[in-house]
């Protein structure tokens, strides 16, 4: 099966075959720097394949899983890739995860070998132990040229990424081949082409960093820029040096970003694109960024089970708005009779995509919620202008009724950090015997700066109705956040019932 692209182009559906084609066309130029190596994209196809047959004649066989718990490095990069080739699923595992929570991930995939990188290795000895059948690396082990392998059925899984999104335990997201190559493809619309400069800020065992920032630029025979972790000089850096063209950074991370640019000023001329997602960007953040860097900082919308989805191409941008569906991906707001609301009105993100996963490995009823039709329900609400463009409203779980009125909490956070002595801000609905939830929210204020709650809520009184107002303000040294950077509204949740006692 092939996909018909939009231009009428056709697309070939298997991310394995693509790659080698990749290496055919870009020959001897550099496909992936990271910070003691360069590869070129005939050394990556070469390297990535042999490794693949080192997989296959360790005894494993199309469908096992390896995990890999790295940081963002060109071995990472090669260990990732050979899985697709050998017909192995990867299992890239947050180096940010606890013991505790690697353990988990072992144990609900199963995989049979795992890539460790050494740095990250003690801590998780206890638990090899428990798992006697499992190989483990620490490095890569040198290789030959392998033996030729066979094309690989595109409807194989390949990539199993966890994320925790609103449960209790982590979900393993199944990707395969075939929506891998889709998922690349619908990020071409940023302009990705053989002379992109991508800078891998993100881990890699994350959508953004692999599905977004590395495997397109490659495909199309560009060079990847790999961090082995995120800072914020390290990233100016970077794109003053190799002359990078576009990246994706998280919002809360962009923060630093700005703040180092302010401090000492890098040449970032070079930059076509500044991406951001996976959680609402202010417009005071876009507004800073467009002043220090020449350049706009861009919304996208992306999640783990369809990768990209949205965002504001360079010349066509809304700002406040996650931007219009991605090349090749269908979006439509639903009404709670899963019906298509009308333009304007609030509703749930519902995506059509061949990039799109096939299901939670080994968890049958959350991949049947997932899915009304051929429709991907993302738990995500959004409206949708009648130009396309999308304004996202926060999670369908984390909406906060008031009286029987809708609140979206990323409105009112909106508000709060114009505020010149907030840095960040949480809101979530506290509950009440009378009106169901109150407004309630936290704040982190900025180095230096004062600020009272009063004063705070006065402020956000002149941009909000009372009802949406928050009644209590309560001011932390720091904001909980999630792996990915996203203030965690569960544990702010947690922190209520102590800031109002």
């Amino acid at each position: 099966m092939r996909w018909v692209c939009g231009d009428g182009g056709i697309l070939p559906m298997n991310i394995s075959v693509e790659l080698k084609a990749a290496a055919r066309r870009a020959g001897n130029k550099v496909a992936l720097i990271d910070e003691t190596r360069r590869l070129t994209h005939n050394e990556l196809a070469a390297g990535s394949e042999a490794l693949a047959a080192r997989f296959l004649a360790e005894g494993l066989t199309a469908g096992d899983r390896v995990a890999i718990h790295a940081p963002n490095s060109i071995d990472t990069a090669l260990a990732i890739i050979a899985c697709f080739h050998a017909g192995l699923v990867a299992v890239p595992i947050n180096v940010r995860f606890k013991a505790e929570e690697v353990e988990y991930i072992i144990g609900h995939c199963k995989p049979r070998l795992m890539f460790v990188h050494s740095t990250l290795a003690g801590p998780l000895r206890a638990i090899m132990g428990r798992a006697p059948s499992l190989q483990v690396w620490t490095e890569l082990p040198k290789l030959d040229s392998g033996r030729p392998l066979e094309t690989l059925d595109s409807d194989l899984p390949a990539l199993v990424l966890y994320t925790s999104g609103t449960t209790a335990r982590p979900k393993g997201v199944t990707h395969t081949l075939r929506t891998l190559m889709a998922s690349a493809h619908t990020m071409y619309g940023v302009g990705i082409d053989s002379s992109t400069v991508s800078l891998v800020a993100l881990s890699m065992m994350h959508t953004a960093g692999l599905c977004c920032t590395l495997l397109p630029p490659v495909l199309r025979g560009g060079t990847a820029v790999l961090l082995a972790k995120f800072d914020a000089a390290m990233v100016l850096d970077a794109v003053e040096r190799h002359h990078c063209t576009w990246t994706i950074i998280l919002p809360a991370l962009m923060q630093s970003v700005a703040v180092e640019q302010e401090r000492q000023p890098r040449n970032l001329g070079s930059m076509r694109y500044w991406l951001t997602g996976g959680d609402c960007a202010s417009l005071t953040l876009q507004t800073r960024w467009q002043q220090l860097s020449g350049r706009p900082l861009t919304e996208g919308y992306a999640m783990s089970e369809s990768m990209i989805m949205t965002y504001n191409r360079a010349n066509e941008i809304r700002a406040g708005s996650i931007g219009k569906a991605a090349e090749g991906v269908e979006i439509v707001i639903l009404d709670r009779d899963f019906k298509p609301a009308a333009p304007g009105v609030i509703g749930q993100i519902a995506c059509r995509s061949p990039a799109n996963f096939i299901r939670y490995w080994e968890d049958a009823s959350a991949t049947a919620n997932a899915f009304h039709g051929e429709w991907m329900l993302t738990g995500d609400l959004a409206r949708m202008d009648e130009d396309g463009f999308i304004w996202f409203h926060g999670r369908l779980k984390e909406i906060i009724i008031r009286a029987g009125s809708n609140i979206s909490p990323q409105e009112v956070e909106e508000v709060l950090v114009r505020h010149p002595a907030v840095l960040e801000a949480g809101v979530i609905g506290a509950k009440d015997e009378v009106l169901g939830e109150r407004v309630h929210a936290f704040v982190t204020r900025r180095e230096g700066r004062s600020l009272h709650e009063r004063e705070l809520i006065e402020f956000a009184r002149l941009s909000l109705a009372d009802y949406k107002t928050p009644e209590r303000i309560v001011f932390l040294d720091t904001m909980p956040k999630g792996i990915t950077g996203k203030v965690q509204r569960r544990a702010l949740k947690d922190l209520y019932p102590a800031s109002v006692g």
